[in-house]
């Protein structure tokens, strides 16, 4: 039986300071608790229908609790308008971030990315372009947001985040021999330009684009052009649409080489 504590627990995850406090998050959905199950993150709770549990041979210590319930019951926990059969609470995985881990390897990062649903689906791209690693800026969308997670597909699950001070970290990263690249208005055509198959690809916030801080240090500067070029477009992409161009690209010239 699903108590009342036990809800009360889920829909407080829907709050940043509770999901930091308590170190957990809220899966909801049929895919994304599978998923969860077959991820090296610790589960604390799965509330799933009888259903459910019986097809996906869901085993008695997939997480500390598993609880049968019906959809009735999965109705008044979940914070879905229209829930389907499971919901899972999930331990974050905890670790400091180092820079070596992202030597020789194509990383994301993100200053000051607002939109929950951007977030999710830059981290479903990173997913999709074998992006194992997303740095992010302390303003950007916590990853942790029941909207981040649904737009994810899963890719929370295998795309590590980073909430890093971004500034200090493309400087190290860049002493270290890494290229970091970031997408500007006045940039180099990035059909044109030289893009190495390691690096950082820095995606700037919805509005305003690159901060001037985090712009200092990045040396090459990308630029995504409309077509035709003398032709009036749309004033700009979005920024989880340039993201997936430039990953794209990236891994175009890695093909082709």
């Amino acid at each position: 039986m699903l108590s009342k504590n036990k809800i009360k627990l889920i829909h407080s995850l829907s709050r940043k300071k509770i999901r930091d406090q308590e170190k957990l998050f809220l899966v909801e959905g049929d895919k994304m608790v599978r998923e969860a199950i077959r991820s090296d993150h610790a589960l604390e709770l799965i509330c799933a229908t009888e259903g459910f549990l019986a097809s996906h041979r869901v085993p008695v210590n997939a997480a500390r609790e598993v609880i049968p319930v019906s959809h009735e019951a999965l109705q008044k926990a979940s914070l879905l308008q229209s829930p389907q059969n499971a919901l899972a609470i999930v331990k974050m995985v905890e670790g400091e971030f180092q820079c070596p881990v992202i030597m020789n390897t194509l990383s994301l990062a993100l200053d000051g990315i607002q939109d929950p649903g951007n977030m999710g689906t830059i981290l479903r791209i990173a997913d999709w372009f074998g992006i194992n690693q997303l740095l992010c800026s302390a303003d950007t969308a916590d990853c942790y947001n029941p909207k981040v997670i649904q737009s994810s597909m899963g890719a929370i699950f295998r795309v590590k985040v980073h909430y890093v001070d971004l500034g200090e970290t493309l400087k190290e990263a860049a002493n270290a021999g890494m290229p970091v690249f970031g997408t500007f208005l006045d940039g180099e055509i990035i059909y044109k330009a030289p893009l190495s198959g390691t690096g950082i690809l820095v995606m700037g916030n919805e509005g305003n684009g690159i901060s001037p801080r985090i712009e200092e240090v990045i040396p090459h500067r990308l630029f995504i052009p409309s077509f035709p070029e003398d032709q009036k477009n749309a004033e700009s992409l979005n920024v989880a649409t340039a993201a997936a161009i430039c990953c794209s690209e990236f891994r175009r010239r890695q093909l082709a080489s």
